[in-house]
């Protein structure tokens, strides 16, 4: 008897010490961890949320969702049965969003963004970066976070002080209804872009600048300063021909590689457009400090002394209001009767295409330099001014291109190969004129002719601004 006593008393402690161990194993595979899938606990109520949107609302562009809020007008509740979709860039996996996500409308070559503010902490396991989410806009609320930021996001809510209304997180039960996740996560394709063509249109983007560096006086640094309280700016350079350009990379108090130290090398890096606290700046944020490639060694500016002006135009010499006529020069209406046209303004020449009034449903004009002989010197860059005036949409676009075989005469002959410059744009205010950059192009051989064409148009009001061009300018080393 005394026997089987003990033996149900150690078969009692076993049974005791499985159902422990059971009860571990079930609380821990409810711990957050990096697998992205959609867990079936949680899936199966969220999959049929999303089947009921899916099926009984409307989806809306980014584009739509924006212009929902004008900045200083009283933000209304959306009360439309409406959804938009999006892909994630961001993740406060390390410390450096928090409370917060953008999405952007597309994982390649996306035209719109926008941020989700919500009272929760690492949402990167749910809303991993390249996630695609679906958010039921009925109930919530578009407006900037701060007041004046100009960053448009989705909120939960809204709240007015002294300074205006502005829109607060989502709540739990918000998150839970309102920002639904397929099972789809797909990989997000950076933009490829230089510091001069970052604007505000591109916050919440992912992108890539290539070439960079940290400024030679950071070597030594970290991240973050510890003698500030929570963001830390450091400077990001370029080389940009006889000159660096600049852009701030900011970090956060709380992000854990804030004490890593600065690399020293050049080369890429991939991070996120946002903005200041008070919106008054651009910045890149990162995810983490895998996005950060500098290993090459660092760039060198040119020196100006080995280089000499081997062909300039400042179209001074035009003739105010009347079609381009330049000696060398080709001026081509590809469709449309408008072609470039010379202009002149408080004693500035320049030439302009405009499709204003053209009558024309579609306009396309192409302006060609005359040939560059590119066999007589070495290190040729180009270099010009653009300006715009009236512009409406993006889709009013401006391209440069080059060609080694036109003839002179025959445009849509020849073969053109765009290439890369930076543009006057929507973000630009009307007639300010921006420096191209240098460009390179000391890879082409025989003759070269460089061409500019603009699209518009002269019946739709969105597609009817203006491109300028001037001083226009080509570099060789002696």
């Amino acid at each position: 008897m005394k026997n089987k006593l003990v033996i149900r008393t150690q078969m009692k402690r076993h049974v005791t010490l499985l159902t422990v161990f059971a009860l571990i194993t079930t609380l821990i595979s409810c711990v957050q961890d990096d697998d992205f899938s959609v867990p079936t606990s949680l899936g199966d109520e969220e999959n049929l949320y999303l089947q009921s949107l899916l099926e009984n609302a409307t989806e809306v562009s980014m584009a739509t969702v924006k212009a929902m809020y004008q900045e200083g007008e009283i933000i209304p509740q959306i009360s439309s049965d409406i959804y938009v979709k999006g892909y994630v860039t961001s993740s406060d996996r390390t410390g450096n969003f928090y409370k917060e996500f953008f999405i952007q409308d597309a994982p390649e070559n996306p035209s719109n963004t926008l941020k989700v503010i919500l009272n929760r902490v690492d949402t990167y396991n749910q809303f991993n970066p390249g996630r695609e989410v679906y958010i039921n806009l009925k109930g919530l609320y578009i407006g900037e976070e701060r007041v004046g930021n100009g960053v448009i996001t989705v909120g939960g809510n809204i709240e007015t002080n002294q300074f205006g209304t502005t829109v607060v997180a989502l709540t739990e039960n918000q998150i839970r209804n309102h920002l639904l996740r397929s099972q789809n996560t797909t990989t997000i394709t950076p933009n490829t872009m230089t510091f001069s063509q970052i604007t505000d249109n591109h916050v919440g983007m992912l992108i890539n600048v290539d070439n960079v560096e940290f400024a030679g006086n950071l070597e030594g640094a970290s991240y973050f300063d510890p003698t500030q309280d929570y963001d830390t700016q450091r400077t990001l350079q370029a080389c940009d021909g006889f000159a660096y350009t600049t852009f701030p990379l900011e970090t956060s108090s709380f992000a854990i590689f804030k004490d890593d130290l600065l690399p020293t090398g050049n080369g890429t890096i991939t991070a996120i457009v946002n903005k200041t606290f008070d919106g008054s700046t651009l910045v890149l944020s990162l995810n983490g400090t895998e996005d950060v490639n500098l290993t090459n060694t660092r760039c060198s500016l040119l020196d100006p002394s080995n280089f000499t002006v081997i062909f300039e135009e400042d179209f001074q010499s035009a003739i105010n209001n009347t079609d381009f006529d330049f000696e060398g020069w080709t001026n081509f209406n590809e469709e449309g009767n408008y072609k470039w046209r010379e202009k002149t303004y408080s004693g500035n020449g320049y030439t302009e295409f405009s499709t204003y009034n053209s009558g024309s449903p579609v306009n396309i004009a192409w302006l060609v330099t005359p040939g560059f002989d590119m066999d007589a010197q070495d290190n040729e860059f180009l270099n010009f001014k653009t300006a715009q005036h009236h512009l409406d949409s993006p889709e009013n676009t401006i391209e440069i291109f080059v060609s080694t075989n036109y003839n002179g005469t025959d445009v849509l002959a020849a073969t053109w190969e765009p290439i890369n410059a930076n543009f006057a744009s929507l973000a630009n205010d009307w007639y300010d004129f921006v420096d191209s950059g240098l460009i390179d192009l000391s890879s082409y051989s025989g003759t070269l002719h460089v061409a500019f064409k603009v699209v518009g148009s002269g019946t739709d009001t969105t597609l009817d601004g203006a491109y300028q061009i001037d001083d226009l300018s080509m570099i060789a080393s002696n």
